[in-house]
């Protein structure tokens, strides 16, 4: 399902065939990032309209010949999306039992590849973003980046203000401590609901940190990723990112 009015993409903006560094364009066309490409350039492993290049920094157009391996390269267009993620949706290309993935849902959106940033639970709704920006996935969803999430929690039964607060210091769990970075009651008359924020990308880590304190949560819905959020979006829909969106991502 496409989101009406989608707005374009940032890429849009440069001219097709402005000159760019060869580690770019290497990255641009999927064989690696743009660190491994310089390791490539270096090894002498790269040729340039039939010339070796080894000159780290070196600038190519699109319309030049760029070879690896003997075979020539050709590179994509940086795509960013962000889809609001329905219940019963694995975050896969394929899924052998035949259900439905969240590539199912954003096929029609590029021809470009794309892969989804990080996973989120097939029951588990909201912000997923997708890019075939390599460079950009794997800095979002390294740890160092301690990129921001933050998750609306439906329990089974009421937080009390006594795991709340136990919470707040942190629990230890079976693959070491975790500490929220903010909790709270969304709405705070109703307590079997809560937001936490967290920047681990432990498998499951919200269920489990729930779990733990003798809580089993009946819906999860991720609302914030790395600024990104779900605002004016339908489940189940997808949008590109702003040019402004992307530009922020690039420099977390």
């Amino acid at each position: 399902m496409v989101q009406k009015g989608q707005r374009k993409d940032s890429s849009k903006k440069e001219n097709w065939d402005d000159p760019i560094r060869l580690n770019r364009y290497i990255a641009n066309s999927g064989v690696c990032s743009r660190r491994e490409a310089d390791k490539l350039i270096e090894q002498g492993k790269i040729k340039v309209n039939g010339e070796i290049v080894t000159e780290l920094g070196f600038k190519v157009k699109r319309s030049d010949d760029v070879e690896y391996e003997g075979k020539s390269l050709v590179p994509e267009k940086k795509v960013y999306l962000l889809l609001n993620k329905p219940k019963d949706t694995v975050t896969t290309s394929k899924d052998p039992q035949g259900r439905r993935t969240v590539i199912d849902l954003v096929k029609k959106a590029s021809k470009e590849r794309i892969y989804p940033v990080g996973r989120l639970d097939r029951n588990t709704t909201g912000v997923l973003m997708f890019t075939n920006d390599g460079d950009m996935a794997k800095k979002l969803a390294h740890p160092s980046s301690n990129v921001r999430k933050i998750y609306h929690v439906f329990l089974n039964k009421p937080f009390t203000k006594t795991d709340f607060d136990a919470l707040v210091q942190g629990v230890e769990l079976e693959d070491g401590f975790i500490k929220p970075d903010d909790l709270s009651y969304p709405e705070p008359s109703e307590k079997n609901q809560v937001g936490i924020e967290i920047h681990s990308g432990k498998n499951r880590i919200v269920r489990r940190i729930f779990a733990h304190l003798g809580y089993k949560v009946t819906k999860l819905d991720r609302v914030y990723f790395a600024g990104l959020t779900k605002k004016n979006l339908n489940r189940g829909h997808w949008r590109f990112l702003t040019e402004k969106e992307v530009s922020f991502l690039q420099m977390l």
